[in-house]
């Protein structure tokens, strides 16, 4: 794979947002999910008009009504709004843009959270419409979090169709959620998709997930006791975590023991090696060609059953157990709600500092 050192990115603030463009216009937003209730409610608290389309039985509905929004069908929520947020998975945009009589998108802006809905095909280009990115990086639950606290979540933008203007409408949709408190990025939406992707595969979802289990099972298999490999391999990840985000590589190493910061430089490379890097590097060949989207849908074609299993037989893995009975003794963790093995893990509440 070829080198391509890209320079530093234009850091775009709450002053270059032009809130103006946004006056008068109603906003839909398709899907009440974590993401989608997080971009409604900060929409709303800033002042505009929000519904929320969902598909006829939807199991957001009554909860969407409580909080006080209009619900419609999905094509109601579309005809009668002029900003569109799709909150839906990607695999679901075909049948939520379907909805829309022929025509009916013309003139109004569509709002995509992930690049990827219409970098691997999912949606064609709209005619007449405006087509941008707003993708906050970081959960539904932060993105209402830090709005709450006056702060907000960084966000990438970029546009499709529709040149200047989409481009003002997307920043300052991106400010309204309060992103610009934090910085706004503009990208591509075939750039946010590629680095998404590799990012949840081969470090914060996939990579991690293998580096904790490895690290736990390394443990237990040399005798030690299934709980202190938990502590050990998972549950100070989220102070690591902090730490990495709030101060950097340097910064987090300076808050650790000598002797850590030690092992850290003689031994973490021997662990994510050369042949990682390699096979980071195929699995983002992957991703830049296509092939996995391909190989996506048609395990959604498929029925989901490969995708299934794997979740299933994660959950069974012995750090689960470990994992399930440690946090019941630690009640200032937020709860999670766990849906089934084709579901996934969703934060519906978190404590406030």
């Amino acid at each position: 794979m070829q080198k391509r050192i890209a320079g530093p990115a234009k850091i775009l603030k709450e002053k270059d947002a032009n809130r103006k463009i946004l006056a008068g216009r109603s906003f839909a937003v398709i899907g009440f999910g974590p993401m989608g209730k997080a971009m409604a409610l900060n929409l709303r608290d800033c002042g505009y008009g929000v519904r929320i389309g969902l598909r006829n039985r939807s199991a957001s509905a009554e909860e969407a009504k409580k909080m006080g929004f209009k619900v419609l069908p999905v094509a109601d929520a579309l005809k009668s709004s002029e900003i569109c947020v799709f909150a839906v998975p990607e695999t679901a945009l075909p049948d939520v843009i379907g909805c829309a009589d022929a025509g009916s998108l013309k003139g109004k802006t569509l709002v995509f959270l992930s690049g990827a809905g219409v970098q691997w095909g999912y949606v064609s280009p709209v005619d007449g419409a405006n087509m941008v990115l707003v993708s906050p990086k970081g959960p539904g639950i932060a993105v209402r979090f830090e709005f709450e606290k006056g702060m907000g979540v960084p966000a990438f933008i970029a546009v499709h169709q529709g040149g200047k203007i989409a481009r003002e409408i997307a920043l300052a949709i991106a400010d309204a959620i309060g992103s610009t408190r934090a910085g706004v990025i503009e990208t591509t939406f075939e750039e946010d998709a590629q680095t998404s992707l590799f990012s949840e595969q081969a470090v914060v979802c996939g990579g991690l997930r293998a580096l904790v289990s490895a690290g736990f099972e390394t443990l237990v298999e040399a005798g030690y006791k299934p709980e202190m490999a938990y502590f050990e391999c998972c549950n100070q990840l989220k102070y690591m975590a902090d730490l990495l985000c709030q101060r950097g590589i340097s910064g987090m190493r300076m808050a650790v023991s000598q002797m850590h910061r030690y092992g850290d430089v003689t031994r973490g490379d021997r662990v994510v090696s050369d042949k990682s890097k390699r096979e980071m590097k195929k699995i983002l060949s992957e991703i830049r060609s296509g092939k996995f989207a391909k190989e996506w849908q048609k395990e959604c074609m498929q029925g989901k059953k490969r995708y299934a299993k794997a979740l299933s037989a994660g959950q069974q893995h012995p750090i689960e157990k470990a994992g399930q009975r440690l946090r019941s003794l630690m009640p200032w963790l937020a709860k999670q709600n766990v849906k089934g093995a084709g579901g996934a893990f969703v934060q519906l509440t978190r404590k406030k500092d």
